[in-house]
């Protein structure tokens, strides 16, 4: 049972289901705290691996997990749900996708909830970190476990906190970012809050699991929508013959009512290009429309659409056709100097040029080769190529995807012959190759 006081005296035992971007750290984060833990994954490599001490996930560091299982029995990784009754707390940081249709697929939470209700037991706390929409918590979750505990006989606490995880990020990490906590009760919000304070430097309580779910919901909007502003603009401003990256910079000598927001070839990641459609499936369900938003999103995705149509008009200007020509991607990542490709628009790029029949390579420090993408089954395995003269100068046109830090751009612009710039790395740097902004 998880009480204040096993909490306080470190007695308690901390579970994180799912031990990807987000569940990975913040076990670790239980463990520096002085928290026995015990992390749960389906996928056996990723168990085998942290067994040894070793980390599937490269941006956190090569001791991030060696540290933890040369702990002397404080962690474990296992793959036997059936042992999810041990822990006092589960934290559940399974996926949330969209389907097929831009729905909600809350087929990982109800399972967990399902794999949860075998091993429920008395004073457990569950705390549900997947991002959804408001009420999933109480109406998915809940019930689920709820036929389980009065089966039974027994109690326990239930509550939503979102994961605020970037990966990648330098100045702030799972310990320092203000954690959101709201119960299904007050009982549930208490000691879920007493939980994380115990281990995070800021925990903010809410009122509910509602509140928590929204609040998350809202971040993601907030970013989604100010990206397809950007994007937008980058598309009138480019027709204008204006630097987009140029007027922001202007824009944000301002020192209030102002926040910059970057263009790019479109959404990458788990969160902005996802959440906002889990409140607009839900917003139709109480018979509301959520025109900005869906508006924002088809914005967004777009953009893959506008940095083919340059890619086109450049190799057309240098006398050649898409088919046959040799592209070469910069960057496979979603963002700069991660591993992380969920989401990423480099693989619709890469897709789309396949499709217009030019021969596609990928350079990328940070994915050495890819793997099976759940929205491109057809796209073969790759891997990434050397970055050297040669692979670069041999390119007919080097597309810029993700602006990692590795880069050197004023290399770039000495060895290739046309650059096509999706992030503005290559403004103002001199060399001989032909830069096309998108």
């Amino acid at each position: 049972m998880l009480t204040p006081a096993s909490i306080q005296d470190r007695t308690a035992t901390v579970g994180v289901l799912a031990l990807g971007y987000v569940g990975l750290p913040l076990i670790r984060t239980f463990w520096d705290a002085g928290f026995k833990v015990l992390g749960f994954d389906v996928d056996p490599r990723k168990i085998e691996l942290l067994q040894k001490g070793e980390s599937y996930l490269t941006h956190f560091g090569p001791d991030f997990v060696a540290d933890m299982a040369g702990s002397g029995g404080r962690f474990e990784a296992t793959a036997d749900f059936a042992r999810l009754g041990e822990p006092d707390a589960v934290l559940v940081c399974v996926p949330t996708p969209l389907g097929p249709h831009q729905e909600p697929d809350l087929s990982f939470i109800e399972r967990a909830a399902h794999d949860l209700a075998k091993t429920l037991r008395d004073g457990q706390l569950i705390v549900l970190e997947s991002t959804t929409y408001p009420g999933t918590t109480r109406k998915v979750m809940k019930p689920i476990l709820d036929a389980s505990a009065n089966e039974r006989g027994i109690s326990y606490r239930l509550a939503y906190s979102p994961e605020r995880e970037d990966p990648g990020r330098k100045d702030h990490n799972t310990r320092t970012i203000p954690k959101l906590v709201g119960g299904i009760d007050d009982e549930s919000g208490a000691l879920a809050t007493a939980l994380y304070a115990a281990a995070l430097e800021s925990v903010v309580p809410v009122r509910s699991a509602e509140v928590a779910e929204a609040a998350k919901i809202l971040e993601n909007v907030y970013r989604a929508v100010n990206i397809a502003l950007v994007n937008e603009l980058k598309v009138i401003l480019t027709a204008m013959d204006v630097d987009v990256w140029e007027v922001i910079e202007a824009a944000s000598t301002k020192p209030f009512g102002f926040q910059a927001f970057y263009p790019g070839p479109g959404l990458g990641g788990h969160c902005i290009p996802i959440d906002p459609f889990y409140l607009t499936w839900a917003a139709r369900e109480v018979g509301q429309s959520t025109e900005f938003i869906e508006l924002a999103g088809r914005v967004n995705h777009q953009m893959p659409g506008f940095v083919i149509d340059r890619v086109m008009l450049a190799l057309n200007e240098a006398g050649k056709a898409v088919r046959g020509s040799k592209v070469l991607v910069l960057g496979l990542a979603y963002k700069p100097d991660v591993d992380d490709v969920r989401e990423s628009p480099s693989f619709e790029l890469i897709s789309r040029l396949r499709r217009l029949g030019a021969e596609v390579t990928y350079h990328d420090p940070h994915v050495p080769q890819t793997h099976a993408m759940r929205h491109y089954p057809d796209l073969p395995a790759m891997q990434s190529v050397e970055l050297d003269a040669d692979t670069v100068g041999g390119a007919d046109l080097v597309l810029i995807a993700t602006h990692h830090s590795a880069y050197d751009w004023a290399w770039l612009a000495q060895h290739a012959k046309l650059v096509v710039d999706t992030r503005g790395v290559m403004r103002g740097i001199a060399g001989t190759a032909r830069v096309v902004s998108a």
